[in-house]
């Protein structure tokens, strides 16, 4: 069937593509400075997968047009510009859930927006390994930059509504399984114990700490003679608590303490603060390559745990020390200011 004069056209791309067929609109005509006759000037508005698809991608450009200058504009470029008007209005909390959720889609960054689709949408969904709540937030993201696009006629249909996010709202993606350090492990560590950094994953082995509670310490925080550390600060309100120092691991403890200026127990070796993707990235997996091994930091927490329930230390205790109190009960939490020589006599049966 033959299109009206200035309607557009569909036409196939030579290779080997996923979306062969070109979706051009007529903007205009000019003269061929070669034939000297008149020819139509088209600009592209979308691919598609088959010559039907594009002559329905056209059909409904013609019943809504869109802005063919933004034709080439990327999910990045939308995400730039939605921000810039965004990012002002919300809280600081706000705008850090929405920067997580957009690291998410890197697959999607340089892809022209109108030529996104469903698929493209539910692969960042279903490879980017987020729990529930946060994939909810990305869901937001994807519905709030398909209103900015279509307020601003960048595209003509939202994909975001159809993203399905429900099928993951009892387990989390991709996540990775908290694994103890087996008894080898630990010996094969306890023979690298003169390296600093191999003395970080037994000290946290042995403390029970969160990573990013450890690597935030400071050493007012840290009580050599008493064999303790505060942590002041922690991931939730119960984590603020008392941590003994078990006596294999207090020589490593005095080592970092003495070892540089810096106010952090832990350091680089510029003697300045650890962030957790530097710790992790630069220290954490290449010692665990190096050893063979196959762990994430939490895994150290886990272990001390764990074998504070297998030495049989009291339930009490083990809460007390990992910062568990939301699970103690009202007569476990009367305890919970025990002397340290208590709590280090628990740790130390490991």
């Amino acid at each position: 069937m033959k299109l009206p004069n200035g309607y557009g056209s569909v036409k196939k791309l030579s290779g080997n593509r996923r979306n062969p067929y070109a979706v051009r609109i007529t903007t205009g005509w000019e003269i061929d400075p070669v034939t000297e006759k008149k020819k139509q000037k088209y600009i592209t508005i979308g691919y598609a997968p088959t010559k039907k698809d594009g002559l329905q991608m056209l059909a409904e450009y013609h019943q809504n047009p869109f802005d063919t200058k933004a034709a080439k504009t990327t999910f990045q470029e939308i995400y730039d510009l939605w921000s810039k008007e965004k990012y002002p209005t919300i809280s600081k909390s706000n705008v850090h859930g929405y920067e997580a959720s957009y690291k998410a889609c890197g697959t999607l960054y340089n892809k022209v927006f109108k030529d996104i689709r469903l698929a493209d949408l539910q692969y960042v969904v279903d490879t980017c390994g987020k729990n529930y709540p946060t994939l909810r937030k990305l869901k937001v993201l994807f519905n709030q930059l398909y209103s900015y696009a279509l307020k601003h006629d960048i595209c003509n249909k939202d994909y975001s509504e159809y993203v399905d996010i429900i099928k993951y709202k009892d387990k989390n993606p991709n996540s990775n399984k908290r694994t103890k350090f087996t008894k080898a492990e630990i010996a094969k560590l306890w023979d690298f114990k003169e390296d600093k950094y191999y003395q970080i994953i037994l000290m946290l082995i042995y403390n029970g700490c969160r990573i990013s509670e450890f690597i935030n310490l400071k050493k007012e925080n840290v009580h050599l003679d008493e064999q303790y550390i505060d942590i002041v600060s922690s991931k939730t309100e119960n984590g603020v608590r008392r941590i003994p120092i078990a006596d294999k691991v207090l020589p490593f403890y005095k080592s970092w303490y003495e070892s540089s200026e810096c106010e952090y127990l832990l350091h680089t070796e510029k003697q300045s603060h650890f962030t957790y993707n530097n710790y992790k990235d630069s220290y954490w997996f290449p010692l665990m390559e190096v050893l063979g091994m196959n762990h994430q930091p939490h895994d150290t927490r886990h272990t001390c745990i764990s074998m504070l329930t297998e030495v049989h230390a009291h339930p009490t205790m083990i809460k007390i020390i990992a910062g568990h109190s939301g699970a103690m009960s009202l007569t476990e939490k009367v305890y919970t200011h025990l002397d340290i020589e208590v709590l280090l006599a628990e740790i130390n049966k490991i």
